[in-house]
């Protein structure tokens, strides 16, 4: 016998005899079953997870609801482990003779488990009932017993004998499949040791392979985000020497490693979304406090998307101009910004308002998220010069000159070209707002209007949320030679999520978006683009459906190898530099 193995001393000696390891391996928590001894774990699990360079972390089944939030929060991806049947009860349904045995220790705590990571963008993989968590969580909904219940014809045998080691049928993979197609082609074998199973899927989810009998067999996100289920047990293969099924653990730990990534990133960088328009549903009676189903950006959604500010605006539609519709606009808008302000002052733990970059950090610093306030559209002055002064004192960092409509300042990219550009009190708002180092945002300007603009503003000028023209033809878009003449006078331009200046037909998607702000990058250069995602004012796209989602343009930019200093420009430095340079060149 070898005793050097108990000298353990020795492997101690040995952890301590080179520097300290400066790298990550990620941190995959692992469901775990519940037996008559507690909380158990096959060893397929985690010596998958170590085969694959991640580093496994066991949750035993629980329900303290806030040891869960802290375990999702301190993982970096999840594996939902096999085990005995889900109580339908969960699922609204009675259960049917043929159901197993049923494990009501784990079906709340991974229910929650599953939803709480899905908010966070975790990446995840179902095995086995896993797949069929993820299904039930999300949405979809499953057969306690598919002898009895699918009426597809005859059946495979779904539950085997056999040793777990080894493949038992065959799995047919979709080719638009995004994770299981790439690693093995179109067919796979797999072991089957189950009688439940997916039977929809749900809105979150789409079937990406299936077995010879139809039954769904494999489950990924519709949403381009890290989520796929299988039915088979992947992990039992490499107890038998077999790596075959390791890809699928590479996958996942190669997406928790971006993951973890991202969110170290954004503890050290500032990330703002320069548009969201959340203000128009406060008559909902929205509670910002929770994670409200009404709005897209709320405490809970900031939060899960690692954002930390956001700038909110007093959005107005433009109707007539009659004095008294002229004072009805000014008074909207006052009420708008009052809103806010109370909003704030209701969370005054969690949140506070900024009005320069500096404030936003020192929010940052103190673990608060900040809040900025803008106008669209410059219907809120009317005909009134000294109201920039007033609102300028209620705390704007910018307006938009016009929305969808010609108003009294400017031209609209959906006007009736009224006054061929500028108008002559709009060329003096813009030299009003230069002196109050109030930000000038060309959003929904038409083509003459912004180049009136750029000509006449001393300073940098902003598009709060405007995609490329050349690659979804709208007039609410910015042409290329706009984006560089936008550039050239030190300003910035934020992609924006709205579907419809994404792509013109169909739905546009988080892909969609990438493509934009690439291409500005190329346009403008890396230092002239952000991201103003019009969020609650129809602004989002899947894969980037809410201010809970916002960390996914951060793993992509990382993905297409963008380093820190650029990311760090795209989420807020561009943007803030422009604030603090108009702010700076005030002289009121």
């Amino acid at each position: 016998m070898n005793t050097d193995i108990f000298n353990w001393n020795i492997i101690y000696e040995q952890i301590h005899s080179h520097s300290p390891s400066l790298s990550h391996r990620p941190v995959i928590g692992i469901t775990g079953n519940f037996g008559d001894k507690g909380c158990e774990l096959a060893e397929g699990y985690y010596q998958s997870v170590l085969k694959a360079g991640g580093i496994p972390f066991i949750i035993p089944p629980f329900e303290d609801i806030e040891a869960l939030q802290t375990t999702v929060k301190q993982i970096d991806g999840l594996i939902l482990s096999g085990g005995g049947d889900l109580n339908p009860l969960y699922i609204g349904e009675d259960p049917i003779p043929q159901l197993g045995s049923i494990n009501h220790k784990r079906d709340l705590a991974e229910l929650l488990l599953v939803r709480l990571a899905f908010n966070r963008q975790l990446p995840i993989l179902g095995i086995c009932r896993g797949i069929q968590m993820l299904a039930a969580a999300l949405g979809g909904s499953i057969y306690q017993d598919i002898y009895s219940q699918c009426e597809s014809g005859e059946l495979l045998k779904h539950s085997q004998n056999l040793d777990r080691c080894h493949a038992s049928h065959m799995v047919n993979i979709f080719p638009d499949s995004t994770i299981l197609y790439p690693r093995f082609g179109e067919k796979l074998a797999v072991n089957s040791f189950h009688h439940q199973a997916v039977k929809t899927t749900g809105p979150h989810l789409r079937v990406c392979a299936t077995s010879s009998d139809g039954i769904i067999e494999a489950v990924e996100s519709s949403e381009h985000k890290s989520i796929l289920g299988v039915q088979w047990h992947p992990e039992c293969f490499i107890l038998n020497q077999d790596n075959c099924m390791i890809p699928i653990f590479q996958w996942l730990v190669k997406e928790a490693d971006c993951y973890h990534q991202a969110k170290e990133l954004h503890r050290s960088i500032l990330t703002l979304d320069s548009h969201c328009d959340t203000p128009m549903h406060f008559h909902k009676n929205i509670h910002f406090h929770q994670r409200d189903p009404h709005v897209l950006v709320d405490l809970h959604k900031m939060d899960e998307g690692h954002l930390d500010a956001t700038i909110m605006v007093a959005y107005l539609e433009q109707k007539e101009r009659t004095e008294k519709a002229l004072k009805n606009a000014t008074d909207k808008a006052d009420h708008i910004l009052t809103q806010i302000e109370d909003m704030v002052r209701e969370n005054q733990q969690a949140i506070g308002l900024a009005h320069t970059a500096t404030e936003l950090w020192q929010l940052k610093q103190e673990g608060k998220k900040g809040l900025m306030m803008g106008i669209e559209n410059g219907y809120a002055i009317g005909k009134d010069l000294s109201l920039l002064q007033h609102f300028r004192d209620r705390g704007i960092v910018y307006m938009t000159l016009c929305h969808n409509g010609d108003n009294d300042i400017c031209d609209s990219a959906k006007g009736e070209n009224e006054h061929g550009g500028l108008s002559d009190f709009g060329y003096k708002v813009v030299k009003e707002m230069n002196d109050l180092g109030i930000v000038i945002d060309l959003s929904h300007a038409s083509e003459k209007s912004f180049y009136d603009v750029l000509a006449t503003s001393r300073v940098p000028v902003v598009c709060s949320h405007s995609s490329s023209r050349s690659l979804c033809d709208v007039p609410r878009n910015l042409t290329d030679e706009q984006m560089k003449a936008l550039a050239e006078k030190g300003g910035v331009a934020q992609v924006t999520l709205y579907n419809g200046f994404l792509k013109k037909e169909g739905q546009a998607t988080i892909t969609d978006v990438m493509e934009h702000l690439e291409h500005m990058i190329e346009v403008m250069g890396i230092d002239h683009v952000g991201i103003g995602t019009d969020f609650d004012g129809d602004g989002g796209v899947p894969g980037c459906a809410s201010a809970s989602e916002l960390i996914n343009i951060t793993r992509m930019l990382l993905k297409k190898n963008y380093d820190k200093e650029s990311i760090a420009k795209i989420w807020s430095g561009n943007f803030l530099r422009v604030i603090q340079t108009v702010q700076d060149h005030s002289i009121k």
